[in-house]
């Protein structure tokens, strides 16, 4: 069976270089926000272009619900956000006794700007971009729209690692931006993990504090708090990564291109990237009529398939216990979460196995 993912195939590349990496963290003997954190920090600062900040946390979802509080969202705020994103990106605007107003995406699966201003009210403090699968969000009319109507502009890149809009990575054009670490992700780690990013230093510095105890030196607790710190173990191992994470980029694309180029079964519509895009392609995702019919032949044939998501988080029961939303909240959406299906797509594929889950898609009827 071709799996969706392998997540052993991106270690082993480089399999000398991480455990040489582990074992001097392990010798160190300083294994909490020691240099690995802060050398990390600075690092992919610079790979993102040298003019943002970065605050390392525990994970994505506690990137969005931290950066959102160090930002100054407050409880009854409310924050427009895509419908057809992942629930973590609502729980981070809940934690923070935000309110989540939901959107249909676009086309490409991404927030359509088309959609913000009608559902912007007196309490809206901000718009909350996904950028989907991999996908950099055409951004313009929603940062115009943002700055015409005095909201904040955040952005969800746990998808996005390096995935440029017009020349510029996802992560710089809002007011703080949410990355996750996540061992899947395209710049993941061995454990959880994420980062905060902003132009504006006062963020991330709160970010910092808020991630340890509200401490803004040992023993001094100006704020309320958590522990949300990443740990030097999976720093050192992400600045291995990160200094290879052109060359896995580079693998997922090719991967990808031979997907767009070769498969040709007409019942299998291929992902589209617009105009001053770039995909970085942490999932391919096609879209079928017959969704699980699809996936069976798939399966039967030997080869893996994946739904991100089945069920938008509206319709998860903790939502629609708060909200009451039901189904047809969201016609696009839920046509959307009906009919995709991811490939496999991961670090490294040899060519026999690219040519097999081609030639199986193609087979498809």
């Amino acid at each position: 069976m071709i799996p969706i993912n392998d997540l052993s195939r991106g270690f082993k590349i480089y399999q000398e270089e991480y455990e040489k990496k582990a074992l001097e963290v392990l010798r160190s003997g300083w294994y909490i926000l020691g240099n690995e954190v802060k050398s990390l920090e600075e690092e992919y600062s610079e790979a993102l272009g040298g003019s943002c900040y970065c605050a390392t946390v525990d994970n994505g979802l506690d990137a969005i619900a931290l950066g959102l509080k160090a930002s100054g969202i407050k409880p009854g705020d409310e924050i427009i956000v895509q419908a057809n994103g992942y629930i973590a990106t609502v729980l981070g605007i809940l934690q923070v006794g935000g309110v989540p107003v939901f959107v249909e995406p676009d086309e490409y699966y991404q927030l359509d700007f088309h959609n913000i201003e009608p559902a912007i009210t007196k309490k809206t403090k901000a718009v909350l971009v996904t950028h989907l699968y991999g996908l950099a969000t055409r951004m313009d009319s929603i940062i115009e729209i943002c700055k015409k109507n005095g909201l904040m502009l955040f952005e969800d890149c746990a998808q996005s690692h390096f995935a440029p809009y017009k020349g510029v990575y996802t992560g710089l054009f809002g007011d703080a931006s949410f990355f996750s670490f996540y061992p899947t992700k395209n710049f993941g780690g061995f454990g959880d993990g994420g980062c905060v990013i902003s132009k504006n230093s006062e963020i991330t510095e709160k970010v910092k504090i808020l991630r340890n105890y509200g401490s803004d030196k040992r023993y001094h607790n100006i704020v309320i708090g958590c522990n949300a710190r990443l740990d030097e173990l999976q720093a050192g191992l992400l600045r291995i990564k990160l200094k290879h994470i052109k060359e896995l980029l580079k693998n997922r694309d090719y991967i990808a291109s031979r997907y767009l180029k070769e498969i040709s079964n007409p019942l299998v519509n291929l992902p589209v990237v617009p105009e001053n895009c770039v995909h970085t392609w942490y999932q391919f995702v096609v879209r079928v009529k017959e969704q699980e019919k699809f996936r069976s032949f798939l399966k039967n044939r030997g080869v893996a398939t994946d739904i991100a998501w089945k069920v938008p988080p509206y319709l998860q029961p903790a939502l629609v216990e708060k909200y009451g939303y039901k189904k047809g909240a969201f016609p696009i959406t839920e046509e959307i979460c009906d009919t995709i299906v991811s490939l496999p797509m991961m670090d490294y594929m040899d060519e026999d196995e690219i040519s097999k889950v081609i030639k199986e898609v193609n087979e498809y009827e």
